[in-house]
């Protein structure tokens, strides 16, 4: 007879009081997850969280409360989740899990690790860190009504990385600049400015005026000499916003008048911009003084986050947050730089404030800070229900595996709206590696396209491998016969390499790099193709990667019934699957495993009926959004749910449809 204690069988319930698991994230799901897994009868847990309480958290993270705000998610996390279960034994590390000190070792001492993060870059370290230390990983995101968990397991089952993510949108440097048109195009600029002002400049994040626009075929010198040649056209001087800014003592009106008033008046000499649009309207401090002022003081109804403020307002809250962030700086030293951060109070102010400005100053409807927060930080809105369901899923993907049963784990879709056979949980069959996936693949190898006369080392170091391909500190070899090495992850060693081309080291067509990072223990091998064609603002091409935009949709279907499916985003996390319209929140549908094979077919037809077709109904593609840039992907109907994860928080009103697992 099988012994119990209490709902697990005996040697199951001894497994769950001997193994230490790792849980890397305290937030939405992390919370949940923490809870159920002492509760579940986990006794030896570590949990990693960067992050400090903010009191948006509140509403959804459960073990913290507001006494707690401002203190480490992951310390307050482990006490809270002691009160339910004293005998536990829990480890907190406030701390980065990219941080050099977590390295394969560290993830050895696991027999598993489970996922509650919220963006890509850590996700993908984590994916590695678990490859190399050959740890079955558990995935998990949400967002909105919707989440996903996914179990990985090194030559068992796809990593996180084989399927390629959408990138994040970005848009083109002169319309963020010169013409924007739609509110993100604002809170972007807002952003990049935050950068240029207090944080670390970047040229592709510049906001003065864009004079290469090539829209704007105008003549440089003759538009120039007009914009210095009287008072009428502002007075321009043309200087690096920093630059004007620490020329000033960061002055707010100084700096004010800069943004909003000559830089928009020089944009106006740019007058082939504006013939087929509505011209910018410049703002001047002492005249919005004078005029707005006693009109902005009536006090303005309904939650603080959600008024949108008058312009006067809005110039009240930029001087405010200039000067507090200004403080900052001081406070920190000479050469210091602040970090942009959307739960940073004077950090979002200062990108509400600018990016509402701009928007009046360009015939836009101002936002709320709430609605800036949401588009600036890609937030999907959390639903705390949908993290207790996938934490609670997350468990019992845990307790298959401690069981020896990783053959049964599967692929869970939470939906917002029952598929067709009335189930908000649908799973899915977990799907074999990607044979070319340049992380899990027995040779990792990419190709990337770029111009080796204009791509320099920093470029290949900073964007192609740190920001494109997820490493933390490469080390790079040119297979030259001469073993050149191009970067060193040791401080010192090649810093004057980074500002030279990649021809200067006899980079071209056909060099390969062998690039390592030791803190993964993985290694890739970068075919470089040179090209001199790519498209403007384009550095670098990966050959052979999805493409942005799907294939057309087939004609609408009759008799179908819709489900919902996600795809890895907000920030990469779980994106509800909705139309290129963005207005159908059920216009997908899965395939669904069963034992009925009748059932199972139907479901199959039916799937692919409304699935763009790839030669046959198995490798069906169909559109997943993604959250960062409401773009599609395409991806396979089973294999890229499999991919994993999400990153918010969500769930559905209709609870009592939820199902248990087979």
């Amino acid at each position: 007879m099988v012994q119990l204690v209490g709902s697990l069988r005996k040697e199951l319930a001894d497994s769950l009081s001997t193994c230490k698991v790792l849980v890397v994230g305290a937030g939405g799901i992390g919370c949940e997850l923490l809870k159920n897994l002492v509760l579940t009868g986990f006794k030896n847990i570590e949990v990693i969280d960067l992050d400090t309480i903010d009191v948006s958290n509140l509403n959804r993270q459960f073990l913290f409360q507001k006494k707690h705000v401002g203190k480490s998610k992951a310390q307050v996390a482990k006490d809270s989740a002691l009160q339910f279960c004293p005998s536990a034994n829990i480890t907190a590390y406030h701390d980065s899990v990219m941080n050099a000190d977590y390295n394969v070792e560290f993830f050895r001492k696991f027999m598993l690790v489970m996922n509650a993060l919220d963006n890509r870059a850590a996700r993908n370290h984590v994916n590695r860190m678990c490859l190399a230390a050959d740890i079955p990983l558990i995935e998990s995101g949400t967002a909105g009504y919707l989440g996903q968990v996914t179990v990985i397991k090194k030559g068992l089952t796809e990593c996180y990385e084989c399927q390629p993510k959408p990138t994040q949108k970005t848009f083109p440097g002169c319309t963020i600049r010169n013409t924007p048109s739609e509110p993100i195009h604002c809170i972007v600029w807002a952003k990049y400015l935050f950068n240029q002002l207090f944080g670390e400049e970047d040229a592709d994040q510049e906001v003065s005026p864009d004079t290469a626009d090539p829209e704007a075929t105008w003549n440089p010198e003759d538009t120039a000499a007009r914009a210095t040649a009287s008072e009428k056209d502002g007075d321009i001087k043309r200087v690096s916003t920093k630059e004007w800014a620490r020329s000033t003592g960061y002055d707010p009106v100084k700096l004010f008048n800069k943004l909003f008033k000559d830089d928009i008046m020089y944009l106006l000499t740019m007058d082939k911009l504006w013939k087929k649009r509505k011209a910018p309207t410049p703002l001047d401090w002492h005249k919005l003084e004078d005029k707005l002022r006693p009109q902005d003081d009536t006090p303005v109804s309904g939650l603080k986050d959600q008024q949108v403020l008058g312009v006067w307002g809005y110039c009240q809250l930029f001087q405010h947050s200039v000067e507090t962030l200004r403080s900052q700086l001081q406070e920190k030293g000479d050469g210091a730089e602040l970090v942009w951060d959307k739960d940073d109070p004077p950090a979002m102010d200062f990108v509400t404030a600018a990016s509402n400005l701009r928007m009046h100053i360009f015939s836009m409807n101002m936002k709320s800070r709430f609605d800036v927060k949401s588009m600036a930080g890609n937030i999907i809105p959390a639903i705390a229900t949908t993290n207790a369901v996938i934490a609670g899923l997350i468990v019992l993907e845990g307790l298959k595996i401690l069981s020896g049963e990783l053959e049964s784990c599967r692929t869970i879709f939470l939906n917002k709206c029952p598929n067709l056979r009335k189930k908000l949980l649908v799973p899915c069959v977990l799907d074999p590696p990607k044979a070319n996936c340049y992380v899990c693949a027995s040779k990792p190898e990419v190709t990337v396209k770029l111009n080796v006369h204009k791509t320099m080392v920093l470029s290949l170091q900073d964007r192609i491998l740190k920001e494109r391909f997820g490493m933390v500190a490469p080390d790079v070899q040119i297979e030259d016969g001469k073993g050149t090495i191009l970067i060193s992850s040791e401080e010192g060693e090649t810093e004057d390499n980074n500002s030279k081309f990649l021809s200067d080291f006899g980079i071209r067509n056909g060099s390969r790099l062998q690039v390592d990072d030791f803190l993964q223990d993985y290694t890739l091998l970068v075919n470089v193709l040179h090209t001199e064609e790519l498209e403007r603002d384009v550095e670098f091409e990966v050959v052979g990667e999805a493409p942005d935009k799907p294939p057309p949709p087939p004609p609408p279907q009759t008799n179908q019934e819709e489900g919902n499916s996600i795809t890895n985003g907000n920030k990469d996390t779980a994106q509800p699957s909705t139309s290129s319209k963005g207005q159908s929140e059920d216009d997908d549908l899965m395939i669904v495993d069963s034992d009925d094979e009748e059932e199972e077919e139907e479901e199959k037809k039916v799937v692919s009926s409304s699935s763009v077709a790839a030669g046959s109904s198995s490798a069906t593609k169909r559109k997943h959004p993604d959250p960062e840039s409401g773009e599609s992907s395409t991806k396979r109907p089973r294999t890229a749910q499999s991919s994993a994860a999400a990153a918010n928080d969500d769930d559905d009103d209709d609870d009592d449809d939820i199902i248990t697992l087979d």
